[in-house]
Protein backbone atom coordinates (compact mmCIF):
# COMPACT_ATOMS: atom_id res chain seq x y z
CA UNK A 1 0.00 0.00 0.00
CA UNK A 2 1.58 3.00 -0.95
CA UNK A 3 1.47 6.52 1.20
CA UNK A 4 -1.35 8.20 -0.38
CA UNK A 5 -3.68 5.01 -0.23
CA UNK A 6 -2.59 4.84 3.51
CA UNK A 7 -3.34 8.26 4.00
CA UNK A 8 -7.09 8.18 2.43
CA UNK A 9 -7.53 4.58 4.74
CA UNK A 10 -6.30 6.36 7.77
CA UNK A 11 -8.47 9.68 7.09
CA UNK A 12 -11.97 7.88 6.37
CA UNK A 13 -10.95 5.41 9.55
CA UNK A 14 -10.85 8.71 11.94
CA UNK A 15 -14.50 9.68 9.76
CA UNK A 16 -12.23 12.99 8.94
CA UNK A 17 -13.18 15.16 5.42
CA UNK A 18 -10.16 16.77 3.41
CA UNK A 19 -10.90 19.67 5.33
CA UNK A 20 -10.64 18.11 8.63
CA UNK A 21 -7.33 16.83 8.07
CA UNK A 22 -6.31 19.84 6.96
CA UNK A 23 -7.71 22.17 9.71
CA UNK A 24 -5.43 20.03 12.33
CA UNK A 25 -2.44 19.81 10.57
CA UNK A 26 -2.79 23.33 9.64
CA UNK A 27 -2.14 23.31 6.03
CA UNK A 28 -4.97 24.09 2.85
CA UNK A 29 -7.59 21.01 1.72
CA UNK A 30 -5.91 21.26 -2.07
CA UNK A 31 -2.29 20.54 -0.30
CA UNK A 32 -4.24 16.91 1.78
CA UNK A 33 -6.00 16.63 -1.75
CA UNK A 34 -2.40 16.48 -3.67
CA UNK A 35 -1.49 13.98 -0.75
CA UNK A 36 -3.51 11.81 -2.09
CA UNK A 37 -3.65 11.42 -5.29
CA UNK A 38 0.23 11.26 -5.25
CA UNK A 39 0.44 14.85 -7.18
CA UNK A 40 2.49 15.84 -4.55
CA UNK A 41 3.73 14.81 -0.91
CA UNK A 42 4.50 15.71 2.54
CA UNK A 43 7.41 17.60 4.18
CA UNK A 44 9.16 16.11 7.53
CA UNK A 45 7.03 18.62 9.62
CA UNK A 46 3.86 17.54 8.11
CA UNK A 47 4.59 13.91 8.07
CA UNK A 48 5.30 14.35 11.73
CA UNK A 49 2.15 16.02 12.38
CA UNK A 50 0.35 13.10 10.50
CA UNK A 51 2.22 10.87 12.62
CA UNK A 52 1.20 12.13 15.85
CA UNK A 53 -2.35 12.56 14.41
CA UNK A 54 -2.81 9.01 13.29
CA UNK A 55 -0.20 7.92 15.84
CA UNK A 56 1.24 6.14 13.27
CA UNK A 57 4.90 5.58 13.11
CA UNK A 58 6.85 7.81 10.37
CA UNK A 59 8.28 4.68 8.90
CA UNK A 60 4.49 3.06 8.54
CA UNK A 61 3.59 6.00 6.46
CA UNK A 62 6.03 6.21 3.88
CA UNK A 63 7.05 2.68 3.42
CA UNK A 64 5.15 0.67 0.40
CA UNK A 65 4.38 -1.94 3.21
CA UNK A 66 2.14 -5.07 1.89
CA UNK A 67 -0.94 -5.05 4.52
CA UNK A 68 -0.01 -8.21 6.41
CA UNK A 69 3.63 -6.82 7.03
CA UNK A 70 3.62 -3.47 8.35
CA UNK A 71 6.37 -4.64 11.00
CA UNK A 72 9.91 -5.24 9.88
CA UNK A 73 10.57 -8.77 8.75
CA UNK A 74 13.07 -10.07 10.65
CA UNK A 75 13.71 -13.48 9.24
CA UNK A 76 15.12 -11.12 6.24
CA UNK A 77 17.77 -9.60 8.75
CA UNK A 78 18.79 -13.47 9.65
CA UNK A 79 19.49 -14.27 6.58
CA UNK A 80 22.14 -11.87 6.26
CA UNK A 81 23.84 -12.04 9.55
CA UNK A 82 23.53 -13.51 12.42
CA UNK A 83 21.75 -12.75 15.39
CA UNK A 84 24.74 -12.71 17.90
CA UNK A 85 26.33 -10.31 15.52
CA UNK A 86 23.35 -8.09 15.42
CA UNK A 87 22.91 -8.41 19.40
CA UNK A 88 26.72 -7.42 19.74
CA UNK A 89 26.42 -4.48 17.26
CA UNK A 90 23.49 -3.30 19.60
CA UNK A 91 25.03 -3.73 22.65
CA UNK A 92 28.34 -1.94 21.11
CA UNK A 93 26.56 1.36 20.20
CA UNK A 94 24.79 1.26 23.70
CA UNK A 95 27.80 0.93 25.65
CA UNK A 96 30.09 3.49 23.53
CA UNK A 97 29.12 7.06 22.00
CA UNK A 98 25.56 6.85 23.26
CA UNK A 99 26.70 6.41 27.10
CA UNK A 100 29.31 8.75 26.87
CA UNK A 101 32.34 6.21 26.96
CA UNK A 102 35.61 6.89 27.17
CA UNK A 103 37.13 7.56 23.74
CA UNK A 104 40.03 5.68 22.21
CA UNK A 105 43.00 7.10 21.09
CA UNK A 106 42.37 9.18 17.60
CA UNK A 107 42.73 6.68 14.59
CA UNK A 108 43.60 10.10 12.55
CA UNK A 109 44.54 13.65 13.25
CA UNK A 110 41.29 14.93 15.91
CA UNK A 111 39.26 12.29 15.17
CA UNK A 112 37.15 10.80 18.10
CA UNK A 113 37.20 6.88 18.30
CA UNK A 114 34.89 4.62 20.04
CA UNK A 115 35.54 1.04 20.53
CA UNK A 116 33.99 -2.18 21.79
CA UNK A 117 35.58 -5.76 21.77
CA UNK A 118 33.94 -8.94 22.38
CA UNK A 119 35.36 -12.28 21.34
CA UNK A 120 36.02 -12.54 17.50
CA UNK A 121 33.81 -9.13 17.36
CA UNK A 122 35.36 -5.91 17.33
CA UNK A 123 33.01 -2.52 16.86
CA UNK A 124 34.53 0.76 15.92
CA UNK A 125 32.93 4.39 15.72
CA UNK A 126 34.95 7.05 14.37
CA UNK A 127 34.15 10.91 13.35
CA UNK A 128 35.33 14.08 12.80
CA UNK A 129 33.85 17.06 13.99
CA UNK A 130 31.70 18.54 15.68
CA UNK A 131 28.57 21.07 15.07
CA UNK A 132 29.46 19.66 11.96
CA UNK A 133 30.42 16.22 11.57
CA UNK A 134 31.08 12.78 9.55
CA UNK A 135 31.86 9.55 11.05
CA UNK A 136 31.64 5.54 10.15
CA UNK A 137 30.72 2.78 12.41
CA UNK A 138 31.76 -0.99 11.47
CA UNK A 139 32.04 -4.38 13.17
CA UNK A 140 34.74 -7.02 12.56
CA UNK A 141 34.46 -10.82 13.15
CA UNK A 142 38.09 -12.18 12.94
CA UNK A 143 39.19 -8.82 11.62
CA UNK A 144 36.92 -9.41 8.91
CA UNK A 145 34.84 -6.67 8.33
CA UNK A 146 31.21 -7.70 8.34
CA UNK A 147 28.88 -4.57 8.25
CA UNK A 148 29.67 -0.57 8.13
CA UNK A 149 27.80 2.36 8.41
CA UNK A 150 28.45 6.19 7.26
CA UNK A 151 27.02 9.45 8.85
CA UNK A 152 27.16 12.99 8.30
CA UNK A 153 25.41 15.50 10.50
CA UNK A 154 24.82 19.36 11.96
CA UNK A 155 23.37 21.54 14.25
CA UNK A 156 21.36 23.78 12.52
CA UNK A 157 20.32 25.94 15.84
CA UNK A 158 20.66 27.36 19.29
CA UNK A 159 18.43 24.59 21.32
CA UNK A 160 20.35 21.18 20.58
CA UNK A 161 20.64 18.94 23.08
CA UNK A 162 23.66 16.13 22.75
CA UNK A 163 22.36 14.71 25.86
CA UNK A 164 18.81 14.17 24.20
CA UNK A 165 20.61 12.84 21.32
CA UNK A 166 22.44 10.12 23.37
CA UNK A 167 18.97 9.45 24.93
CA UNK A 168 17.67 9.06 21.58
CA UNK A 169 20.65 6.67 20.37
CA UNK A 170 20.27 4.63 23.67
CA UNK A 171 16.44 3.64 22.61
CA UNK A 172 17.64 2.18 19.48
CA UNK A 173 14.97 -0.92 18.36
CA UNK A 174 16.79 -4.24 17.48
CA UNK A 175 14.96 -3.80 14.82
CA UNK A 176 16.20 -1.11 13.48
CA UNK A 177 19.88 -0.98 14.84
CA UNK A 178 21.49 2.53 13.15
CA UNK A 179 20.53 5.41 14.85
CA UNK A 180 17.18 6.35 17.76
CA UNK A 181 13.43 4.77 17.48
CA UNK A 182 11.43 5.71 15.11
CA UNK A 183 9.51 8.78 17.44
CA UNK A 184 10.83 9.53 20.19
CA UNK A 185 9.96 12.79 22.86
CA UNK A 186 11.12 14.46 26.17
CA UNK A 187 9.42 17.62 27.13
CA UNK A 188 10.33 20.14 24.11
CA UNK A 189 12.21 17.94 22.15
CA UNK A 190 11.35 15.14 19.50
CA UNK A 191 13.40 13.13 17.76
CA UNK A 192 12.44 11.09 14.22
CA UNK A 193 14.07 8.46 12.12
CA UNK A 194 13.26 7.17 8.64
CA UNK A 195 15.06 4.53 7.27
CA UNK A 196 14.59 2.89 3.71
CA UNK A 197 15.94 -0.74 2.98
CA UNK A 198 16.98 -3.70 5.00
CA UNK A 199 19.76 -4.22 7.13
CA UNK A 200 22.01 -5.68 4.23
CA UNK A 201 21.71 -2.03 2.27
CA UNK A 202 19.67 0.58 3.86
CA UNK A 203 19.55 4.70 4.35
CA UNK A 204 18.30 6.36 6.69
CA UNK A 205 17.65 10.54 8.18
CA UNK A 206 17.01 11.60 11.55
CA UNK A 207 15.84 14.98 13.42
CA UNK A 208 15.49 16.66 15.94
CA UNK A 209 13.04 19.20 16.72
CA UNK A 210 13.33 21.97 19.66
CA UNK A 211 9.82 23.69 20.29
CA UNK A 212 8.98 23.02 16.96
CA UNK A 213 12.16 24.35 15.50
CA UNK A 214 14.52 21.93 13.82
CA UNK A 215 17.86 22.13 15.37
CA UNK A 216 20.26 18.77 14.06
CA UNK A 217 19.79 16.26 11.18
CA UNK A 218 21.68 13.83 10.81
CA UNK A 219 21.98 11.20 6.77
CA UNK A 220 23.17 7.63 7.64
CA UNK A 221 23.42 4.88 5.12
CA UNK A 222 25.13 1.44 4.91
CA UNK A 223 25.08 -2.39 5.17
CA UNK A 224 27.18 -5.77 5.10
CA UNK A 225 30.42 -6.10 4.01
CA UNK A 226 31.70 -8.64 1.55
Amino acid sequence: MKFQEKLQALRKEKGMSQENLAEKIGISRQAVAKWEVGASYPDMENLICLSDLFRVSIDKLVKDYDDESCCYNNSKQQNVIDENVLDFLCRAKKSTYAAKGVEAAPSRPSSHDFQYFEGDLKYIDTYLGGEKFAGEEAVWNKDNPIWSMNYAGRILAEGFSGDFLKECLMLMPKEYPYRGPLVHQNGEYKYHCIIYGEFEWFNGYEEIFCNDIKVYECIFHGGCIK
